[in-house]
């Protein structure tokens, strides 16, 4: 039997990971409008100016970007931008006081710098994160976890950032301190183990409406964001982690069968947004951050981490259902990663690559194309916009010209590249869409 290097996943997952190809879903006329239209992204923003740094909608993104271009075409100075950018991120973390949120705060822009540094710079020098690794494992090390457990600003981000940084013995340590944390804070019911988002962690507009706070079934904000990071956790194979691995298999199984047993009675319906005691179902939207797509890919990955087929199934029966949902009733308005077209694109296009399905690639290709079609050339950012919170009013929603990853121009270049180019996108890592090791 082969030896398992620390911090690799396993052969299986690894032989897994290798078993399709990532091939464009585009092809013909509309593969090559989609590239024109990533390319025309590409120019706008190399110009922009940003002060912002973060994963979500600074410099840390747009460096994940021209990192990915570089890969796709020659003579267009796209790396020399990459490493622009991810400078400008690296500076402003080392110089700015900021939270530790994965997509708004310092764990992020590590993130990138972890994935792209020694690529783009080539080089041995110090390790740069392992101070960001030791201030996480002080941060997590505070009694009483009383902070967001989710992807986006609480532990699953953090977790998402130490699998990155793995096998560092640094890494380990903040790893198995996620791990503890959300079995100190998983509340035991009948029906499986779930995380509770409590009020005092609501926007003061949102705390109004559910004053006990709620259940999140949302991927971003979520239960499905921890059985994501779970089933990475579990594919991990490292001795240092054995015994952190066995509690994350216990955690994940009651995670899944909780989350499975929020579904409506009437599975033509959508899960809802949230769930709790005489709590009115809310239907989701089609997207990422909440609805039955994103946790669809999670609960794949999920599976295919754990080999557990019947948790497979249950994932393709979802996504089969929202693959045939009416584009009227997806609630998609916008462009971008977390709740746009090109959202919804990518992530058909994950579950396709990862099953060779019809269904997905024919779901995949219709968002790809609705996206292009959704575009308002010399408007915005090479014509796309994202739908966000109003400056002078966050309850009011506008069109606005956004640059990020997340919401933004950069999210939708990146998704156009993996529809359009065989290379395979393993930046969305950052979406808990794949893992270390390859495709869900």
């Amino acid at each position: 039997m082969r030896k398992v290097e620390a911090g690799q996943p396993s052969p299986a997952r690894q032989q897994m990971g290798r078993a399709r190809r990532w091939k464009p879903v585009l092809e013909g006329p509309l593969r090559e409008r989609a590239l024109a239209v990533t390319y025309s992204i590409a120019e706008s923003l190399r110009r922009r100016a940003l002060r912002e740094a973060s994963l979500s909608g600074g410099t840390a993104g747009l460096a994940i970007l021209y990192a990915y271009l570089a890969r796709a075409r020659s003579g267009y100075g796209d790396q020399e931008i990459a490493m622009k950018f991810l400078s400008k991120a690296g500076g402003a973390m080392a110089a700015t006081r900021m939270s530790p949120f994965f997509f708004g705060g310092f764990t992020g822009i590590a993130w990138v710098v972890a994935d792209l540094e020694r690529r783009l710079f080539d080089s041995e020098s110090e390790d740069v994160c392992q101070a960001i690794d030791e201030a996480l494992g002080i941060y997590l090390s505070r009694p009483s976890w009383r902070e967001e457990y989710d992807l986006v600003s609480g532990l699953v981000g953090y977790g998402v950032y130490a699998l990155e940084r793995l096998p560092q013995k640094s890494a380990v340590h903040c790893l198995k301190l996620v791990v503890s944390r959300l079995e100190e804070i998983a509340e035991h019911t009948k029906s499986g183990i779930t995380w509770h988002t409590a009020p005092e962690l609501l926007p003061v507009a949102t705390r109004k409406d559910f004053p006990l706070g709620y259940y999140d079934l949302g991927l971003a904000h979520g239960v499905p964001g921890v059985i994501a990071l779970l089933g990475h956790v579990c594919a991990i194979r490292d001795k240092r982690l054995e015994a952190m691995r066995a509690k994350a298999r216990l955690l994940l199984e009651g995670a899944v069968s909780w989350l499975l047993a929020q579904q409506p009675a009437d599975r033509t319906h959508p899960f809802p947004y949230y769930t709790g005691p005489g709590m009115p179902p809310i239907p989701s939207r089609v997207a990422w951050c909440y609805g039955d797509l994103g946790i669809a890919v999670a609960l794949l990955s999920a599976a295919r981490c754990v080999r557990k087929r019947t948790w497979e199934r249950e994932a393709l029966l979802i996504g089969r259902r929202v693959a045939a949902r009416p584009a009227e009733q997806s609630g998609v308005v916008d462009c971008g990663l977390c709740h746009g077209a090109a959202g919804a694109g990518h992530l058909f296009n994950r579950l396709f690559q990862a099953t060779g399905e019809k269904c997905f690639s024919t779901a995949a290709r219709f968002w790809f194309k609705r996206l292009l079609e959704m575009r308002r050339p010399n408007q915005a950012i090479a014509g796309f916009f994202a739908l966000m919170p109003a400056p002078r009013n966050p309850n009011e929603k506008q069109l606005i010209a956004a640059p990020g990853i997340l919401e933004g121009a950069a999210g939708v270049a990146l998704a156009l590249l993996a529809a359009t180019t065989t290379i395979e996108p393993k930046w969305d890592r950052i979406l808990l869409l794949s893992g270390r090791s390859g495709p869900a």
